[in-house]
């Protein structure tokens, strides 16, 4: 999520010449927040952050209104609710986000038959091929923007330029709800006055190292030359921050797979400790727990994930990952467990933990399990019959023994991770 609060927003009008747009950016406002928004009306125009209601979470995404109060995602959960006291926290709900996502991902498949995911909440459509039937980036561009809040309720801010780069940076300068077609002949003029923070690939380390050469807009880089940027950060990072300040990216929009279409490439879960833990059998209970959610909706999609990762966040914010890539996609909940588990072991003693995630990339389209495990299969028959189960009667109906332990402590306790 941008932190982007829309203080410095910027919109065009129907009369702006379109010819050379081709590109559309497709970005869906604050995503996760306006998506949870909608069940909950009553809150709209609030500042609401979303994310587990502990002082020990972090923020998973914020309103507009939050983010004015300096509020963005990755921000612990306790200093959010300090420059923002009036917030109302809400449990993401990743379901529905997933749902949403496909739903508006097929609208852009309607749209052109290029399309180019990012990521849940944003796409690169090329536009070249459909202008002669749909018009052109103000025709079809407010159009877009129109069936998402229709279909969806959703709002989506769309930038319109020949470049991906210039396109996805003017649906930023867009939000929210607006959207910004940015003609060749002014690309220089809306490029050059703003921070190098806007280059592609410029964090906030880069950022300050830029300035202390005296590079504070992308037009001081422009006035740079492409032998002084490379003799200060490198040839290729040198080569890369003059070609963008110019507005060159002769990338295309490039489609996904057929079998990749409406899926997620990843499907993980975070969870983050009220307390500092040191217990091995605690974080293998925890990466039970949410490996069996991992499995669980990789099944309800209906594909599999190749890669298992485990995210690790010491007391000290310290992070590490590390993953392992399987012979075969699963969606077996006893795989991605014991892979977590082993990941987990690999790393030896390690000081006390404070959040730990179970993440399954290289997604695929679900296929017949082979030999991975021998018994995967009926494991994986197994898991469904659960799966089936869990819908008719809650999840608490069918509960490995190591979780329903962990669920007795929590009671007796009177504490719960989530």
């Amino acid at each position: 999520m941008s932190k982007q609060d829309g203080s410095d927003r910027l919109v065009s009008g129907p009369e702006v010449d379109d010819a050379t747009a081709t590109i559309l950016h497709v970005d869906l406002d604050a995503f996760f927040a306006s998506a949870s928004l909608l069940s909950r009306p009553d809150l709209l125009g609030l500042p609401v952050v979303i994310g587990h209601d502990s002082s020990r979470s972090v923020v998973t995404a914020a309103t507009y209104e939050a983010r004015r109060f300096g509020v963005h995602s990755a921000m612990p959960m306790a200093q959010a609710l300090r420059l923002c006291p009036t917030a109302v926290v809400l449990e993401p709900d990743f379901r529905r986000y997933s749902a949403l996502s496909k739903q508006v991902m097929a609208i852009l498949d309607d749209v052109s038959p290029e399309v180019e995911r990012l990521g849940i909440d944003e796409a690169f459509v090329g536009i070249a091929g459909v202008r002669r039937l749909s018009g052109g980036a103000n025709r079809i561009g407010p159009a877009l923007r129109a069936r998402v809040r229709a279909e969806t309720g959703l709002v989506a801010s769309v930038g319109a330029a020949s470049t991906k780069y210039v396109a996805k940076l003017a649906s930023s300068r867009a939000k929210p709800d607006g959207m910004l077609v940015v003609p060749d002949d002014q690309v220089l003029a809306f490029l050059h006055p703003q921070s190098v923070s806007a280059l592609w690939g410029v964090g906030p380390k880069q950022q300050e190292r830029l300035a202390r050469y005296g590079l504070r807009t992308i037009g001081d880089v422009a006035q740079t030359s492409r032998e002084r940027l490379s003799a200060w950060f490198g040839e290729a990072t040198g080569a890369h921050l003059h070609a963008l300040a110019w507005a060159r990216d002769p990338r295309s929009v490039v489609e996904r797979e057929a079998q990749e279409r409406g899926h997620e490439q990843s499907f993980g879960h975070n969870h983050t400790f009220f307390r500092d833990v040191t217990e091995r059998a605690e974080l293998q209970s925890e990466l039970l727990r949410l490996a069996t959610g991992v499995g669980r909706r990789l099944r309800d999609a209906g594909v599999q994930g190749r890669t298992i990762t485990l995210t690790v966040r010491f007391h000290d914010f310290r992070t590490i990952t590390r993953s392992r890539t399987l012979p075969e996609a699963t969606d077996v909940t006893r795989v991605i467990v014991e892979t977590a588990w082993s990941l987990l072991e690999a790393l030896g003693p390690i000081p006390p933990v404070r959040l730990v995630g179970v993440r399954a990339s290289g997604v695929q389209a679900a296929a017949d399990h082979g030999l991975l495990w021998d018994d995967a299969e009926s494991w994986g028959s197994t898991e469904r019959a659960m799966d089936a189960v869990h819908d008719r009667f809650g999840a608490a109906a069918v509960t490995p023994a190591s979780m329903l332990r962990r669920e007795r402590k929590r009671d007796d306790t009177g504490t719960s991770g989530d």
